[in-house]
């Protein structure tokens, strides 16, 4: 609790101060895991495209795996911040779905990858 410095001052357990901005704790750990998120899958993405073109897949899957994992790396941390959009929600709203499409798009997409290049060994 630095309340003189203004850094960090806890003033319930819901609730933190940080440099005069009072966050609710679930809204600050949905925004950590949103930009954690982001930052794994991004790159993750990246790579992704490079093997697909090393993939033996049927000529539609390619695309699949192409659009599939960036748009899980949209979608998926897209629903950690926007569940928690409102400043004084306590739970986090029903945009909680985007972080389970992005979850299946992530899981087929690598998935079908991963068989792709599977076939191609």
């Amino acid at each position: 609790m630095h309340d003189a410095s203004g850094e960090v001052k806890t003033t319930s357990p819901e609730t933190r101060t940080i440099a005069g901005v009072t966050l609710l704790t679930v809204r600050q750990n949905f925004y950590r895991a949103g930009h954690a998120h982001a930052g794994v899958f991004v790159p993750l993405s990246l790579v992704c495209q490079m093997l697909a073109d090393s993939a033996t897949l049927p000529p539609a899957l390619p695309w699949l795996v192409r659009l599939g994992v960036p748009a899980a790396a949209i979608s998926l941390p897209l629903g950690f911040f926007v569940s928690v959009a409102r400043p004084n929600e306590t739970v986090p709203n029903h945009a909680v779905w985007l972080i389970y499409l992005g979850a299946l798009l992530l899981a087929v997409s690598v998935l079908t990858l991963g068989v792709g290049l599977l076939r191609t060994a």
